[in-house]
């Protein structure tokens, strides 16, 4: 079987230097706020050419956190793409915010900056966009509408690490990035991790507060903060993987292009290849009517996929209130797309296999 994802395989070349980055720190003493955090801050915040990196518990934390800064009034509005995870909708709701959902691009499946415009009222405080499966989306219309509404725009780029836009890094072309460091991410920590990128300084200190209970001094407390740091060792783990992420992006775009150039399955659906805009390829996400069915084949072929996200948010249990919604093409994507395996560890008599086997798809099942 070849796995969707093996991260033992993944981090293993890796694995030295994340025993002696852990190891140091636990010789450190150190486990909180210290000089490991403070070197991937510095080390990151210059990988996305931005001039602020603040290192937190998570990415969901980090949007949270966005958006705490930004004292908005409870029942703002926040325009979301209806096509995301559920994590880059529930901070809203933590905060009282209430999310507008909009549909996605049906080539690129990021948020689509035509739908943007028709969801804004005059509650409308700032548009939050996802960098879906590896892919920025098309800022410069949603920085157009933004101006035109006096809007804050956040990414969450959660699955870019190292994607551009126009020759411009995730991390430095928003208000404020979110990002997360989930062990599967292409720059991935041992645990949860994640953190805020942005060139606004006050927005920076604002986080670094309310990251720590609201304090840079012990003690002293100059907001309602939360308890959402990145610890030591996964600071430190980071800090030796990130100087080896551009060269695995590059490796996943070899797949994705051997991908792009060798699948001819009929009516499967390829996302766009990279042209002016570097994707990084977190997952690679096709699009077949018959999804089960394809899914079916190529696991009797030793081959796992995945589907992201089989659900869209607005018809979650835990978002009832929104399932009234009519976001045709959200749920059309929910129900054709399928994730093949593209990742770091896979060989190319791997890639071949897939490549072979989707191909084979349409022969054996009609």
């Amino acid at each position: 079987m070849i796995p969707f994802l093996n991260l033992h395989k993944v981090n293993e070349p890796h694995l030295r230097a994340i025993e002696e980055a852990i190891s140091r720190v636990l010789r450190s003493g150190r486990f909180i706020l210290g000089k490991e955090l403070e070197n991937f801050e510095s080390s990151f915040a210059s990988y996305c050419r931005a001039k602020h990196c603040i290192g937190v518990a998570s990415g969901m934390d980090a949007i949270f956190l966005i958006l705490k800064a930004l004292s908005l009034p409870p029942d703002s509005e926040v325009i979301v793409p209806g096509n995301t995870y559920i994590a880059s909708v529930l901070p809203l709701s933590q905060l009282n915010l209430r999310p507008v959902f909009a549909e996605p691009d049906a080539h690129t499946m990021t948020l689509d900056p035509a739908k943007i415009k028709e969801k804004i009222s005059r509650y409308t405080r700032a548009i939050l966009c996802v960098d879906l499966y590896g892919r920025c989306c098309d800022m410069d219309p949603i920085f157009k509408i933004a101006s035109q509404f006096d809007l804050k725009v956040i990414t969450d780029a959660a699955q870019s690490h190292g994607a551009l836009y126009k020759n411009k890094k995730t991390g430095s072309i928003a208000f404020a990035t979110a990002f997360s460091f989930y062990p599967t991410k292409n720059l991935g920590a041992t645990g949860d991790a994640g953190a805020i990128t942005t060139n606004d300084h006050a927005l920076a200190e604002k986080i670094r507060y309310l990251r720590n209970y609201g304090s840079l001094t012990r003690y002293q407390h100059r907001f309602q903060g939360v308890n959402s740091r990145m610890d030591e060792i996964q600071a430190a783990v980071l800090n030796a993987k990130l100087p080896f992420l551009d060269a695995q992006n590059k490796r996943r775009r070899r797949i994705a292009a051997r991908y792009l150039a060798e699948i001819k399955l009929k009516d499967l659906i390829l996302p766009p290849g990279d042209q002016i805009n570097q994707d990084v390829w977190h997952l690679f996400v096709v699009r077949h009517p018959m999804r089960s069915e394809l899914a079916a084949f190529l696991h009797s072929k030793g081959i796992e996929t995945q589907i992201h996200y089989p659900v869209a948010v607005h018809k979650q249990p835990a978002y009832s209130r929104y399932m009234h919604l009519s976001l045709p093409l959200t749920e059309c994507l929910h129900e054709q797309i399928l994730s093949l395996p593209l990742n770091t560890a896979l060989r190319d008599e791997e890639v071949t296999h897939i490549i072979r086997s989707v191909n084979a798809f349409e022969a054996t099942s009609l």
